[in-house]
């Protein structure tokens, strides 16, 4: 079930559509100095990033671009491009990136991005991650899929709070995003940095707890991810293992998802589907009774007038 492994010899040229980075309008472009952060003594005042809400639907927008939820089929059309417009950047730019956490396990199974997922993740050195914030920070970069069908524009905002390496209040565990501004929906990215070398070297940490050794990470692994060329940390079993359980590369039913051997493809359960067209049809319901009693409602102020 893991994927096959890719070689560099693929064609970049044949995979890609231009991405062209150009500053949003106010945008310095670099990350501010420490000593240019305000400290809040209330935590939450520390946050950059922002979302609409804390659970697993609302807490996956940049608050910025949020007009709503998004159907299943947006979203999934979203992160398709988010994720090759993403990886097609810093290939261009010569910087190192990888997929990580759900995204990483996604790849696991079949090079894709895992169907129930609400965001994307990635990961970066600590020196890219600030060379990201001097030179590309709140860069808007415009993405033409290979048909030249799909046109997007993607926010490369860089988290002034990168200089910090350890997690602090803990307002601020992500580091920069990739955002996709038509509807909100993101990359999280995370920066890796040897926060200790002296007390414990060669020991790579985020600002959320996850640690990995040199030989976990490097040499990174050349693959593919969403028909795009994507780099793989070197013992991603191990690491796939520790934070999701073994549980997790054999487990073939999920979130409303059963695996199809055949296909290599997660798809929707029966139960699933029937659960969502029941959702629909009371959603449906529900606004038509909130438009006939809004209709009933002016009627009865036309009368009265």
């Amino acid at each position: 079930m893991r994927p096959s492994s890719y070689t560099s010899a693929i064609a970049f040229a044949s995979l890609f559509a231009t991405t062209v980075a150009s500053p949003v309008h106010g945008g310095s472009g670099l990350a501010p100095a420490p000593e240019n952060i305000e400290r809040k003594d209330d935590p939450t005042k520390n946050k950059y990033f922002h979302e609409p809400g804390g659970d697993d639907q609302l807490g996956h927008y940049d608050e910025r671009y949020f007009h709503g939820i998004v159907s299943y089929e947006e979203r999934t059309d979203t992160q398709f491009h988010m994720i090759r417009a993403y990886l097609k950047f810093f290939n261009e730019n010569g910087l190192d990136t990888w997929i990580a956490h759900g995204t990483l396990l996604g790849w696991w199974w079949n090079g894709k991005r895992l169907p129930w997922d609400w965001d994307l993740d990635t990961q970066v050195s600590g020196a890219t991650l600030h060379y990201l914030g001097q030179h590309f920070n709140q860069s808007i970069h415009h993405y033409v899929s290979e048909d030249g069908e799909t046109k997007r524009n993607f926010l490369l905002d860089v988290n002034p709070w990168i200089w910090q390496r350890e997690r602090g209040d803990g307002m601020n565990v992500i580091d920069a995003r990739w955002i996709d501004i038509r509807n909100g929906l993101f990359i999280d990215i995370t920066g890796l940095s040897e926060t200790h070398p002296d007390t414990n070297p060669a020991v790579w940490s985020c600002k959320n707890y996850h640690r990995y050794h040199t030989s976990d990470l490097y040499p990174m692994r050349e693959s593919v991810f969403e028909g795009v060329p994507a780099k793989i940390p070197y013992a991603y079993d191990k690491i796939l293992i520790e934070e999701y359980n073994e549980k997790a590369l054999v487990l073939t039913e999920y979130e409303g998802h059963a695996w199809d051997p055949s296909q290599k493809e997660w798809i929707k359960t029966q139960a699933q589907v029937e659960k969502e067209k029941e959702e629909a049809e009371e959603k449906a319901k529900m606004k038509a009774e909130e438009e006939e009693q809004k209709k009933k409602d002016e009627d009865g102020k036309q009368k009265t007038e």
